[in-house]
């Protein structure tokens, strides 16, 4: 299994053989230093391959992660499950990919704080006429007395609060360019987060 973190860049196209032109993903990355390998006959009980990417100052990395990580404060740590065994201290750059691998990133989308429910669920609002009145992105009914949940409001219901910050995975990409010396590679369509997110990369 192939796999690297990358901090996202920014879109652009990537013009095929055909002359087709292609949105894609620009992904910058300097490589993965591999801190752990877990073994499913270890204690782990589970076989894994722990990085870590980027650089932080000392001063904001926890002891814990710096007596853990040999004194490197790394910018981020993650695991991947099933990966192949490599040895700690080793690195893993953007040359282990190649153009037509099929790959899946992963992230975190952008955070849009607290939104209502038109925003968040698209919801339509209600009637702009006959007898309403600053109802035109309200919700609604949410059950009450009589309802279906038996007077109170039932799990479940779509309610405006905090919207975006999840952890979304898109598959079935493409990778249409890679740049090995300065560590870019550019996937097909768009992934998760805003520039500077950073985004795990798993070949399929």
């Amino acid at each position: 299994m192939k796999f690297i973190l990358a901090k996202k860049a920014g879109m652009t196209r990537v013009f095929g053989a055909d002359g087709t032109a292609k949105a894609g993903t620009i992904l910058k990355t300097d490589g993965v230093t591999v801190t752990q390998v877990k073994s499913a006959d270890g204690k782990d009980r589970y076989r894994a391959v722990q990085v870590g990417f980027g650089r932080r100052k000392e001063k904001n990395v926890s002891k814990a992660v710096l007596g853990h990580t040999k004194g490197k404060g790394y910018e981020a740590l993650r695991e991947f499950r099933d990966a192949d065994a490599v040895e700690v201290g080793s690195t893993v750059d953007a040359s282990v990919f190649v153009v037509g691998d099929t790959v899946s990133v992963a992230g975190l989308t952008k955070g849009k704080g607290f939104a209502g429910v038109v925003k968040r669920h698209g919801f339509h609002g209600g009637r702009r006429t006959h007898g309403q009145k600053h109802s035109e992105r309200e919700p609604g009914s949410i059950g009450g007395s009589g309802g279906r949940a038996g007077g109170r409001v039932a799990k479940g219901i779509r309610m405006a609060g905090r919207m975006g910050a999840d952890r979304v995975t898109v598959t079935n990409l493409k990778i249409l360019a890679v740049d090995a010396a300065s560590g870019e590679i550019i996937v097909s369509g768009a992934v998760p987060g805003n520039r500077g997110t950073i985004l795990e990369v798993i070949a399929a």
